[in-house]
């Protein structure tokens, strides 16, 4: 979603991260590309009025000017004015004393509330809590049973009944009495805001007396999103914002004007359409991956819940060797599908996000990696080398590929060595050529 704003905001800053001093006009024409990046961004337009005249405040001040590095000590102040934008802080969720803690779920017919409950569901299970899910949903046909097969789909029990206010209250007590500790409550949403809409919500929400209150904003709706969280605000108050479909192509004016809107976080947002796709927002390092630094901290904790310790350590030792055979290439294929669409885990590593720019990482056609690895025999994963002709003809046809898909392979094996081998010197590679160019638009 921040690709084309982070190209925009990098163009802007790019003259100043190398110069030795600054002067009024760069930083003028910097924050000039920098206001217009934001605004086609779909960022609120008073939202970005103020940050770019705290940049300019702070860029023209006198520990820039008299700083080694004036045009990183920008970069910096971008940064840390994007993360104060998007909310300082922890994102966490508040939970009860005495269990159970009663999340609700509010917003639009559409944003995703429904998909968004079973996901919460399942990040919270990940944590050891004990959760349950409420269907309070009784206006949209079909919602009670949307989220009764997800509940099924994840292990999570569901409660509903015929009444809303009801079903609530009949949903905490059913939970309690399973000694669940968490409960996610599903309530209705409109097309638009409306009387009935804010009435039905205000009675579930003094029924269920929740813990937490989260709007659920689309993501790919802009300035839209901020305008439905401004309404809501003004009826129904909410700790925070779930944001879905920030994997989408929308330009990112949500997560970037929510907070100085409505004085609300973004707490979690969907990064995919699986139910395993929903994360804790981090302001620091989405500002960071909107600026192309990466973002270290979230590939690690994505890479601990991939592998276990003793994996981790076994491929470590395997780094440092150099040796990488099969058998390791399925392993750490198959712990980058764990982690998420492979351009997203790539684009986190400090330095490779540029490099990824026009390539197109087809996730479907990975699959036949597998495949291909899974034809050979024990003794062929772990000795590349005898893959001679005949067995590579015998490969591609128990795959159900071909020959030089099975060659392109045993050469992007050969390429991972090398980075292996790099990286296991401290070393930090480029992306290899021949997949670069493979993949070129």
């Amino acid at each position: 979603m921040f690709d084309s704003l982070g190209d925009k905001l990098n163009a802007a800053l790019g003259p100043l991260r190398g110069r030795g001093k600054l002067d009024d006009e760069a930083i003028a024409r910097a924050m000039r590309e920098i206001r217009l990046a934001l605004l086609e961004a779909d960022v609120n337009f008073r939202v970005v009025k103020d940050f770019v005249a705290r940049v300019r405040e702070r860029a023209v001040g006198q520990d820039v000017l008299r700083s080694l590095t004036p045009g990183q000590q920008v970069v910096k102040i971008v940064h840390d004015e994007l993360t104060s934008l998007m909310g300082t802080g922890d994102s966490k969720l508040v939970f009860a004393s005495k269990p159970p803690t009663v999340i609700l779920l509010a917003g639009l017919q559409g944003a995703g509330k429904t998909t968004a409950a079973a996901k919460l569901a399942l990040l919270l299970r990940k944590e050891n809590r004990s959760p349950a899910l409420v269907a309070a949903d009784l206006q949209r046909p079909a919602a009670v049973d949307q989220l009764q097969q997800l509940g099924k789909q994840i292990q999570i029990p569901v409660f509903t009944g015929t009444d809303p206010v009801q079903a609530t209250r009949d949903g905490i007590e059913q939970a309690k009495a399973q000694g669940r500790d968490v409960v996610i409550v599903d309530t209705a949403g409109r097309l638009q805001i409306d009387e009935e809409l804010m009435d039905e919500l205000a009675r579930v929400r003094d029924a269920a007396k929740p813990t937490n209150v989260l709007l659920v904003l689309d993501a790919m709706t802009g300035q839209e999103a901020v305008s439905v969280a401004e309404s809501f605000k003004e009826r129904i108050a909410f700790d925070g914002v779930i944001l879905t479909k920030l994997d989408g192509d929308a330009r990112g004016g949500a997560a970037l004007s929510v907070k100085a809107v409505t004085g609300s976080p973004v707490k979690l947002a969907s990064v995919g359409e699986k139910l395993d796709q929903l994360e804790y927002f981090y302001p620091d390092r989405m500002a960071s991956r909107i600026l192309g630094m990466g973002d270290v901290l979230t590939l690690i904790e994505k890479a601990e819940e991939a592998a276990s310790d003793e994996d981790q350590a076994a491929m470590e030792a395997r780094m440092r060797s150099g040796e990488f055979s099969f058998d390791d290439f399925l392993a750490s294929y198959r712990m980058l599908r764990k982690m998420g669409p492979l351009k997203g885990v790539l684009s986190m590593i400090p330095g490779v996000g540029n490099q990824l720019k026009g390539i197109d990482v087809n996730e479907q056609d990975l699959s036949r990696v597998e495949a291909i690895v899974l034809s050979m025999t024990p003794q062929e994963r772990r000795m590349p080398h005898v893959i001679d002709g005949s067995r590579r003809r015998r490969i591609a046809a128990g795959s159900g590929t071909d020959v030089q898909q099975v060659n392109k392979l045993l050469s992007a094996r050969k390429q991972m060595q090398k980075m292996m081998k790099q990286m296991g010197r401290g070393k930090m590679p480029g992306l290899p050529q021949e997949l670069t160019k493979a993949n070129r638009r």
